[in-house]
Formats: structure tokens, sequence, C-alpha cells
């Protein structure tokens, strides 16, 4: 199906980020658009306030009319994350309606632009938003699609007056395997989502095989270590080809210095707070050179990046009170996470809420899960966000606390547990952290801290 030849659009699992940004993109070309989730949320209450149907009953009844027939110009999109066995998706299947993945339709709008895309077990979200922001705040300007609500724009997607494209690419489902980019980044390759891999090494032959999709000429930019060749390392910890330097917090912000072969940015002050963060910068930085931006616009863009939604964002920053919420799910972004807290904040006793995000990850990483929150001096453990999956058997959160050291300050909390401790103890340093409906808690949590 060709990109102009698209007239009405249907996303199962609207709601999702990435799925929400297509929503957003076609209606902005002037699509009729509409929807289904199995949640409302305020991602989906957004969409419905821009003028966008979605129906939250997995059930035929609730197909809008203009959906009915496979018409020619009609596209249904749905996530890899929707039950084979749902009734709406079913029902477009037996219709024979033209169905295409996420990733299927981003290597289609990708087709003929000049596309930059991120990969990565974590670090991509940010570094493509970095990215994007650079472009915009240099005068160059690009579409984006990123994969959270980037607090510059509001937004997580960007619409372009020319042919660059920014992309987050997915390596879930091996999404990421429709692009062809001219510049890739990577970002980290840890094991995860190995209920689709089933192995650390296949998920890594998928990352190999992304990295040499490139274009002709294309460029490869990859943190130093990954089993990569044939591109650009860099790092906040060592040599690479790309490197950060002189890395120094003044007043709760991170300023280093960038090197390169060719290039030294020097005393860049970045935006938004954490160790994890200035790595990323680096690799935004040697992308945004190889498109030949100036470096001291690059410098004034990493300075008014804000970062993004629950992307270690502060909720409540004041001297007697921080809480910060960020999306870490994996057990490496845990640690990044929770060192870059202690760093910033050393004198403070830091109490972590915690959800585990999926049965499987909570099986396959238990360990890691216990040894990183050990960091911990408070931990509130929640019972295991579900999402996708049915639940697997003795698999639950107790798993991970069975393995941590024994200690009076960390236990299991229901919800309202966690709501009542924070209002009663008044933690000084609180950090949420979690991928799953934990977000919901963010604002009870910001009440009970200001309730004096």
């Amino acid at each position: 199906m060709e990109l102009n030849s698209i007239q009405r659009v249907f996303l199962i699992g609207i709601g999702g980020i990435g799925m929400s940004g297509l929503a957003r993109y076609f209606q902005h070309r002037g699509c009729l658009i509409a929807g289904y989730d199995k949640t409302q949320t305020a991602l989906t209450t957004a969409l419905e306030q821009e003028n966008i149907e979605i129906a939250y009953h997995d059930e035929i009844d609730y197909i809008p009319f203009d959906f009915n027939e496979p018409e020619e110009g009609t596209l249904v999109i749905y996530t890899p994350a929707i039950p084979a066995n749902s009734l709406i998706l079913s029902f477009f299947q037996d219709k024979n309606f033209s169905l295409k993945k996420r990733s299927e339709v981003l290597g289609i709008i990708s087709k003929g632009m000049f596309t930059i895309a991120v990969a990565g077990t974590h670090g991509k979200t940010t570094t493509s938003s970095m990215i994007a922001h650079i472009l915009r705040a240099s005068g160059n300007d690009c579409s984006a699609f990123l994969g959270g609500i980037a607090t510059n724009y509001q937004t997580n997607v960007l619409f372009g007056s020319n042919e660059m494209l920014v992309v987050e690419a997915d390596e879930y489902d091996r999404s990421f395997l429709t692009l062809h980019p001219d510049i890739a980044v990577v970002t980290s390759m840890d094991a995860d989502h190995l209920d689709i891999y089933g192995d650390k090494n296949s998920m890594v032959e998928a990352f190999q095989q992304f990295a040499s999709q490139l274009k002709v000429d294309g460029k490869l930019i990859y943190k130093k270590s990954l089993p990569l060749k044939n591109g650009l390392t860099y790092t906040v910890d060592g040599n690479a080809d790309a490197s950060a330097e002189n890395i120094n917090i003044k007043n709760g912000s991170y300023y280093f210095d960038f090197r390169n072969s060719q290039t030294k940015i020097e005393n860049i002050q970045l935006g938004i707070a954490g160790i994890h963060n200035v790595e990323n910068a680096v690799a935004a930085i040697q992308t945004a050179l190889f498109l030949e931006i100036d470096p001291q616009e690059i410098k004034a863009a990493l300075k008014s990046f804000l970062g993004i939604k629950r992307r270690f964002e502060y909720i409540i920053n004041t001297d007697q009170t921080v809480y910060i919420d960020d999306y870490a799910h994996h057990p490496e972004e845990l640690r990044a996470a929770i060192t870059s807290v202690k760093e910033l904040y050393p004198d403070k006793e830091l109490t972590v809420i915690f959800q585990p995000h999926l049965f499987t990850r909570t099986r396959d990483f238990a360990d890691e899960f216990a040894e990183v929150l050990n960091k911990a001096d408070h931990l509130l453990l929640l019972d295991i966000y579900p999402a996708r999956e049915l639940p697997v058997e003795g698999v639950n959160a107790e798993m991970i606390l069975a393995r941590m050291q024994p200690s009076l300050h960390t236990k299991k909390y229901t919800v309202k547990e966690a709501l009542d401790y924070v209002q009663q103890q008044k933690p000084e340093l609180l950090l949420t952290v979690g991928a799953g409906d934990i977000d919901k808690m963010v604002e009870p949590l910001k009440a009970a801290l200001q309730d004096v």
C-alpha cells in the first residue's frame, strides 16, 4: 500500500505510545481515524479531544460504519500486543482488510525519507527525542515518531516540512527490521523480551541485522562494547570514537565536554539529569555532527532539552522533597535511574516504589532486580503488572523479595498501602519506577507529599 493512497485508518491498540503517534500522523495527513483500546488512559482521552473516535469494548458492534467493509484506501494497523483472539482483530482479518503492524507502517512512511533510527533495549526514547530537538532547535526541522511525550513539544509525533525523519526503532517482535535507515544508533542490547526471542543470542542477532540494513553510505553509531562493527562507538566511560569527559554536577545539573577525532564541545549543560542521559547525549551529538549541525547550536539545544514524560521526570523538586518518576522496567534501566538519583542527592535517604512489568521479565531477571533494588534505602514493591501476559505459575513479586538482602525497610505493598506509607512517612527522596499503570499513582503521591 502506498502512503498517498491511505484515506481511512483504524488502529487496534490505539492507546499505545507508538500507535497513538501513528494516529496523529495520519490525522495530520487528512485521513479519517478511529481505533480500539481496552483501557481508557490520559493518552486515549487526549486523542478523543483531538476528535479521534475510540472504542473500549472488544466487540464488532463498536466498529464505526466507515470501517465495516474493506474499501480501497482503508488501512488497519495493529500492535503485536493485541491478543490473537481479539474479536475486533478477527473481524478485520476475516473480511480481508489490509492489515499491517505498526512497524510495517513506519517502513512505508520512512521510504524515500532521510531516516535516523534509534534502537536499543533502553535509551532509545530519550536519544531519539534529543536528536529531534537538536534538529528543531537548530532550525533544520524534522518529522519524528517518539516513544514518549516530549516535554518541549507535549506530543509524541512531530510534523516537519522537509524529508528528515527521526524514528524510535522498537526491537519488540523484531519490529525494527522493517527500517532501512541512513543513520542508525544503537544504545544498548541487554537481554530483554525473551518471551519473543527465547535467548539473548537471538536478540543480538536481530540487532546485528538491523545495523546491517543501513542504506548505501549510511552511518552506524553504537555504544562501545556492543557486539557490532563497521560503525562509530561512543561512551561516557573510557575511550571510544566519541566520548564525554569532565562530567560533573553543579546545582543539580550535569555538565560535560564532548570529544571525537575532529570536534570538541566544552562545558555542555544538559537540560535533564542522569549519567545515562549524558551517554544518550553523546550519541545525539555525534548524530547531529554527521548532519553538519553547528557545535554551538547543538550545545544550546541540549541545554534547552526538557526530556520525556516518565523518563527521570521531576514531579516535586524542592529543598525539602524530591520526587522523580521514571519508566524503568529492566534491571539495567533501574540501575541507571537509582545510580543517578544517588549521585544527585548523596545525603538523602532514597525510597523506591517499584512495579515489576510482565511475569516473564520478572522470572527471567529476578536475581538482577533484587541486586539493583538492594541499593534503595526503603523499597515498596508492588504486584506484577501483567500487560499482555497471562499469569505464570510460581512467578510473583515475592520472587524478587526472596532474593534481596534481609531488611526491615523492604516489603510488598498494595497500591493503597504504598500511598498510605508516603502520606505518613513523607520521604525526602522518592523514586517511582515501572512501565505498567504505576503512572496512575503519580498525582496521588504528589498530593500526599505536598499535604502538610
